[in-house]
């Protein structure tokens, strides 16, 4: 839980009445590599802190999968769509190493948001990050060349270079293992 606060402090300053009280509402599960935090049409009813660990976020795609996102070691997941819509999930989040995950539920924080500022607060600020995130994302994708993708994951994320397989990399930057392979060799 250590970690957890430090990201949230991060984030926003939480007092620590207010974060003894987000930490009441959580639950944290190890999970072994290929277990799924979220598997395809749940609800997605909490937010997914990853302790220890890395997962994917992907959806399939005429039978293919294409990875959405990736989060390890101290960050945050979750589907956007179904968290707040409540509707079936078409991303799925899978543990591509073994992990430690802390869930906060959606009905415990809302709860918690209404009565508390500093949890509104984080809570919003959470959303924020999530989406701009998403917004920079998809600028890379719109604008930026897979070169350009590449550099940037290596410069912004090197922990998903080192750790996740090739094939997942080569899906999130939305070009081919071929692709992925000629740019890897062109760098080094």
């Amino acid at each position: 839980m250590c970690s957890l606060k430090q990201v949230i402090t991060d984030i926003t300053p939480l007092s620590d009445e207010a974060f003894a009280e987000l930490k009441r509402l959580t639950t944290t599960k190890s999970l072994e590599k290929n277990d799924f935090v979220l598997k395809q049409d749940a609800i997605c009813r909490h937010i997914y802190f990853v302790n220890t660990g890395m997962i994917r976020i992907y959806y399939l795609k005429n039978g293919r999968d294409v990875t959405e996102w990736f989060a390890c070691d101290r960050q945050f997941c979750f589907s956007i769509t179904s968290y707040f819509h409540e509707v079936p999930s078409k991303l799925i989040i899978q543990c591509i190493e073994d992990c430690e995950i802390t869930y906060l539920p959606k009905s415990g924080l809302e709860k918690a948001s209404d009565e508390n500022l500093e949890i509104s607060r984080f809570y919003r600020s959470l959303f924020a990050g999530s989406l701009i995130g998403s917004q920079l994302r998809m600028e890379s994708i719109q604008f930026e060349t897979a070169l350009q993708r590449y550099q940037s994951l290596m410069n912004n994320n090197p922990e998903i270079i080192q750790r996740a397989p090739l094939k997942y990399i080569a899906s999130f930057l939305g070009i081919t293992f071929e692709t992925l392979s000629r740019i890897r060799h062109q760098l080094h």
